[in-house]
């Protein structure tokens, strides 16, 4: 069929194109159908969608991830990607070949799967989980989809945390101790999806976090380390790809996660790696048995790509630190490096710090960095070199000005923190996106509160902010006080 073509922008990643519903019909093509386009010597598949509004009969209008395109174009059917029939495959639950998961991660790269297909391949891989050899060959293939990072030195060292913990914001803290000891470690880290911050959320704070490969190499050529937001480079962009998919419904299945962690480090050239997988209620892992699983297969998935890679299997039934959100986890960092802030956000910081050094065949001690100073000064320089004030303090840093508290309905002990509650109040709060907005706690799991003692502040920006996250969390209950009695019978049977 000989049609009219011009562009139009719709907003999508999509290769989209246009046909009104009278061509559409004349063609035998119907929604998500897929057709080929020709126009000027070359030819490109493009997604149908149909309309009557936006194009007339014998129009055609193409988005633009398929190229300029203007004028007289041919069109015709075209035949699926191969990879769909590999999806089909996988929802069968039969595994697939490496060249099959290949496929399917190649035409993922380039946006020829429409999103229910690739949607498809996510509910298929978390109905029904991919073999060891399955996640090892999704790891290889996103690498290969991307830019790949070398290093002129070695070990380079990486550590990353599975998620699903409240507050939890120890990379600020160890990369700086491990860069001290004279470690090279380059982290790229994410910004928050359901948490109240993410590294990069709580990095930016202090610091510029988005910068290209080159400018990470110099960054880290000047003080051995880094901490960046990892969407500004291009390293396993397939995952990145695959998460916006998985986010919505919160979708996290182990295999494709392990192969999201490792895709990336692998890409950073991280030789040594330090995986902390927090387990229990609330958790993204709920027990001791699947967390232990889980640092199995991140442990021989690493044997085959070449990187070393030891697993923390850390308790995960409550948050870690005091605040919750970008500024209020700024300040429990900033403490921590100075000598003060909550024991378990240090304590926690100095255990994964130790295994990234033992790892790296460094006998130097990470609490002994952190007390005499070290880490904190290759904080600054760090800050300093991705354009930050590296004199920043605590009075420094935002904190919302409008404030309330969640108190105890009754004397007791605190049995139950639930992490995702928590993280929720914050965003109702305003995290990430206001930089002060968030929650402080007053009390941990097996502390005694007495009835109208504080449990939790929370700070907004906006009075609007704090009325909600306020109401949100008296109604749900992020922090659990039960009678004595009570309490003790939920923590010890």
């Amino acid at each position: 069929m000989e049609l009219q073509a011009r562009e139009i922008d719709i907003g999508t990643r999509t290769p989209t194109v246009l046909l009104n519903e009278t061509d559409a019909s004349e063609l035998g093509v119907h929604p998500l159908d897929r057709v080929e386009i020709e126009h000027d010597g070359r030819t490109v598949v493009g997604v149908v969608k149909l309309t009557d509004e936006l194009v007339a009969p014998g129009e055609l209008a193409v988005t633009r991830p398929l190229g300029h395109i203007e004028g007289p174009v041919s069109v015709t059917i075209a035949p699926n990607p191969r990879s769909a029939s590999f999806v089909r495959k996988k929802l069968d639950d039969i595994e697939l070949e490496a060249e099959e998961i290949e496929a399917i991660v190649t035409d993922i790269k380039y946006d020829r799967l429409t999103d229910a297909e690739l949607s498809a391949f996510v509910t298929s891989v978390y109905t029904n989980g991919l073999s060891r050899a399955e996640i090892v060959h999704l790891t290889e293939s996103m690498v290969a989809a991307g830019e790949e990072v070398s290093w002129d030195r070695s070990p380079v060292a990486d550590k990353h945390s599975i998620g699903g913990v409240a507050g939890n914001r120890v990379t600020p803290i160890v990369v700086p101790i491990v860069a001290a000891a004279g470690v090279t470690i380059p982290k790229t880290s994410s910004r928050a999806v359901t948490s109240a911050a993410g590294t990069a959320d709580t990095m930016e704070v202090f610091c510029e976090v988005e910068f290209d490969i080159d400018e990470i190499r110099a960054i880290v050529a000047e003080t051995g380390g880094c901490m960046v937001w990892g969407g500004g480079v291009n390293l396993s962009p397939v995952d990145d790809k695959i998460i916006r998919v998985e986010t919505p419904l919160s979708l996290d299945p182990p295999g494709q996660m392990i192969a999201s962690v490792l895709s990336k480090k692998k890409s950073a050239g991280s030789t040594r790696v330090v995986i902390d997988i927090p387990y229990g209620e609330g958790a993204k892992v709920p027990s001791l048995a699947a967390a232990r699983e889980m640092a199995e297969d991140f442990g021989r998935v690493g044997d085959a790509l070449d990187m070393h890679v030891d697993c923390a299997i850390t308790r995960g039934n409550q948050p870690v630190g005091a605040g919750i959100g970008c500024g209020l986890e700024a300040r429990d960092v900033l403490a921590v490096l100075q000598g003060e802030g909550p024991d378990d956000l240090r304590a926690k910081s100095v255990t994964i710090a130790d295994m990234v050094l033992a790892a790296c065949d460094c006998d130097d001690r990470a609490a002994a960095i952190l007390d005499d100073g070290r880490a904190l000064a290759k904080f600054r320089e760090i800050v300093a070199a991705q354009n930050g004030d590296p004199d920043v303090t605590a009075a420094d840093l935002p904190i919302g000005s409008h404030t309330g508290t969640v108190a105890a309905p009754r004397d007791g002990l605190v049995s139950h923190a639930n992490n995702r509650l928590v993280n929720e109040t914050a965003r109702r709060a305003g995290a990430p996106r206001d930089k002060g907005a968030g929650l402080e706690l007053a009390a941990r799991v097996g502390d005694a509160v007495a009835e109208s003692d504080p449990l939790l502040t929370v700070y907004a920006q906006t009075a609007d902010k704090l009325a909600e996250a306020l109401r949100f969390a008296r109604e749900n209950v992020p922090l659990r006080v039960n009678a004595p009695d009570e309490a003790l019978v939920e923590r010890y049977t």
